[in-house]
């Protein structure tokens, strides 16, 4: 007898991991999300080590390099104060996985807390919750973007306090309908029976069961968030030079002697901005295709 308990006990981590090992062979399959996935790694681990990998110093100018094309020392050539596009690149990348990343998290932090509430206990907690989501929802966070970084001095900080105060809402909502789904199930029952705490129900019990449309949507947030960093700073309105971002790149190779002299010095920028955020929603995509279990 305690032999066949033993062996259950043993079988039930395998049991819990097959889910986790199909959903992970479902995303593999979709070719499209898994070499997203691997772009995005090695993106990630550019940036973080910019300073070791970029080849110059991407403040330093150089007026007699001034729109210098590609070449083996500058691979992405020079922008318009003659400074290497190649290192200016790698660290707008950092400026921009830096506020999405940062601010998908701190969104994650609390529209998971405010939804699993508003889901499980319901009744005045759910509608006192739900109404401040709608009322946050009823801003245009562009616009409200726009205002704060206006009226304060724009900064990286800045923009990530409004993408994370206006972020998170509809996390919190897409968890509360996943909570309401899974909290009367026979597990949730029981654990209540044996006497756990709230806390413990909802986030070791309920949350693992209703976390993966939550993981789906911040990862297309993620290409959203830099393409409206990129668009702030492409309008003067988000990270102001010297420091690198992608949107100040674009922004300052708008002119028409840019255009037609150095034609790649807008296009690098660009395709950055286009690849990441084309990498995420494929990312996002097979991830909702990895945790449909249908």
């Amino acid at each position: 007898m305690n032999e066949a308990v033993t062996t259950n006990k043993a079988q039930l981590p395998v049991a819990a991991a097959k889910p986790k090992r199909r959903a992970w062979e479902r995303f593999k399959a979709n070719r499209l999300a898994f070499v997203s996935l691997w772009i995005m790694a090695v993106l990630i681990v550019l940036a973080l080590f910019a300073p070791v990998i970029a080849l110059h110093d991407p403040a330093e100018q150089d007026l007699m390099s001034r729109l210098k094309p590609p070449s083996a020392t500058h691979w992405f050539g020079t922008d318009d104060l003659g400074r290497d596009l190649f290192s200016r690149v790698l660290y707008g990348a950092r400026v921009s996985l830096s506020v999405a990343i940062f601010s998908v998290i701190l969104n994650l932090l609390i529209g998971i807390t405010v939804g699993s509430l508003a889901g499980y206990y319901g009744g005045k907690v759910d509608s006192f919750l739900m109404r401040i989501v709608d009322i946050l929802l009823s801003f245009p966070t562009f616009f409200v973007l726009i205002t704060v970084v206006t009226v304060l001095k724009p900064s990286l900080f800045n923009i990530i306090v409004v993408f994370v105060a206006f972020g998170w809402m509809s996390k919190a909502r897409l968890l509360r309908g996943q909570i309401l789904s899974v909290k009367n199930r026979e597990f949730v029952d029981a654990a209540r029976t044996i006497g756990m705490s709230d806390f413990r129900i909802i986030f070791v019990h309920i949350l693992p069961n209703a976390i993966a449309p939550i993981i789906v949507s911040a990862t297309l947030q993620m290409g959203s968030m830099i393409l409206t960093e990129s668009s702030l700073s492409f309008l003067g309105l988000g990270i102001q030079p010297p420091t690198a971002s992608w949107g100040n790149l674009l922004q300052s190779a708008q002119s028409l002697t840019i255009l037609n002299n150095a034609p790649w010095y807008p296009f690098i920028p660009g395709f950055m901005i286009f690849l990441t955020i084309m990498c995420f929603n494929f990312i996002g995509d097979g991830l909702r295709s990895a945790f449909d279990s249908k």
